[in-house]
């Protein structure tokens, strides 16, 4: 079971991590025989608010790029992996990830090596941190494998951002509309609608819908809660069957403009993460199967696994591509060439880095469509609701007239 451990060294310093181990008791006497005196040792899953909000006690991924490129840097300054754990103890300010670290140099100092050790930490390094980690150790690179990942996580990171930036703007300003909408739906629209019945005038068709929705979100709300959670409920049910997961992610590939940003990051992470580990020396189906797992789509993910079991069969790999519409011409040609002068890696490097160019094109060209969008998305929803409360009033005042 995952203990949480807070210790005391001969220093005084206190520390504190997560350990495995059966019961308390042996926990407390794996502590003592690495010189640390334990004064709290609990479940894990008994930790405060973390309990209730995970995202409070977690390592972002700015924590796993300063621990990359740092203990890549104290590897190549000549430092043992050892020394070099203890300086990053000692910089690292986020409390989960000085944690994790904690327990790597627990788990080395007892004779485990470094995949090992942070392939107990799942949450943080990703199964393709740990394969590259374990690689780099037979073959003696571990400071230049640590450098390439610094790098990679740092231009996925950069995507991310790009992408979250593009849309927070969007996001915003649809999120206000709905607030303004429910706001009027609650408090003015009541209001309106006890006028027009004291005045006994017929309603046109507008004011009867938005007087309908109205009462839905006055009277009616605890049913459009039960059904949009229950909706919810089936649809994540639904999503985590394969046929379900299929179907989104097929649709979400033709969405206009969205679908192409998707597949343009999917080819950015893909020939990245290929190129990588095609470098650290695995062999190509293992590294296309390993790639297979970054994509986030599972469209892209069969038609990976399924170029690794022809190249498995003797294909070259730019051939078993070019059975599928899915791999852009480009990254087709970019892996032939590769094939041809034995420089796969590099190939598939520049080939992400041209996908990077283009996802932020992709993004500029996004942007400039949603904002007139949503102005125009905002001025019909805000023309139709004025019409349909002044609509009534105007045809009072041109009968009294």
């Amino acid at each position: 079971m995952k203990l949480y451990y807070r210790a005391v060294t001969q220093n005084g310093k206190t520390i504190r991590g997560i350990i495995d181990a059966k019961d308390v008791q042996e926990a407390a006497h794996y502590l003592r025989t690495h010189q640390l005196i334990p004064i709290t040792i609990i479940p894990e899953s008994q930790r405060g608010l973390a309990k209730f909000f995970p995202f409070l006690d977690r390592a972002s991924n700015s924590d796993l790029i300063f621990f990359t490129r740092q203990l890549s840097s104290t590897l190549t300054s000549g430092l043992t992996l050892m020394q070099s754990l203890q300086i990053m103890q000692n910089q690292i300010q986020n409390k989960k990830m000085a944690e994790i670290v904690q327990n790597i140099i627990l788990d080395v100092e007892n004779g485990s090596t470094l995949s090992t050790a942070i392939e107990k930490s799942p949450q943080v390094f990703s199964p393709i941190y740990i394969a590259l980690i374990r690689t780099a150790e037979t073959s003696g690179l571990l400071d230049k494998t640590l450098l390439r990942l610094a790098d990679n996580l740092e231009k996925e990171d950069k995507i991310k951002r790009t992408i979250r930036g593009a849309l927070l703007y969007p996001v915003i300003v649809v999120v206000m509309m709905i607030l303004v909408m429910i706001v009027m739906m609650i408090f003015v629209i009541p209001q309106l609608t006890s006028l027009y019945d004291n005045l006994s005038i017929d309603l046109p068709l507008t004011t009867q819908v938005v007087i309908g929705l109205s009462n839905i979100f006055v009277y009616d709300w605890p049913y459009v809660i039960i059904v949009s959670l229950l909706i919810g409920y089936f649809f994540k049910k639904w999503y985590q069957q394969d046929s379900g997961r299929h179907t989104v992610d097929k649709y979400l590939l033709r969405v206009p403009v969205f679908g192409k940003l998707l597949q343009e990051t999917i080819m950015t992470e893909f020939t990245r993460t290929l190129g990588i580990l095609i470098s650290s020396g695995s062999l190509v189906v293992d590294s296309l199967i390993r790639s297979s797992d970054t994509v986030g789509n599972v469209i892209y993910k069969d038609a990976i696994t399924l170029v690794a079991k022809r190249v498995e069969k003797g294909i070259d790999m730019g051939d078993a591509m070019e059975a599928s519409h899915l791999f852009p011409a480009i990254v087709i040609e970019m892996v032939k060439i590769g094939e041809q002068t034995g420089k796969m890696d590099e190939s598939l490097l520049r080939a992400s880095e041209y996908f990077e160019r283009e996802v932020d094109e992709t993004v500029k060209t996004l942007t400039t469509l949603l904002e007139p969008a949503i102005m125009v998305i905002l001025a019909v929803g805000v023309g139709f609701l004025i019409f349909a409360i002044i609509t009534p009033i105007y045809n009072l005042l041109s009968s009294i007239q």
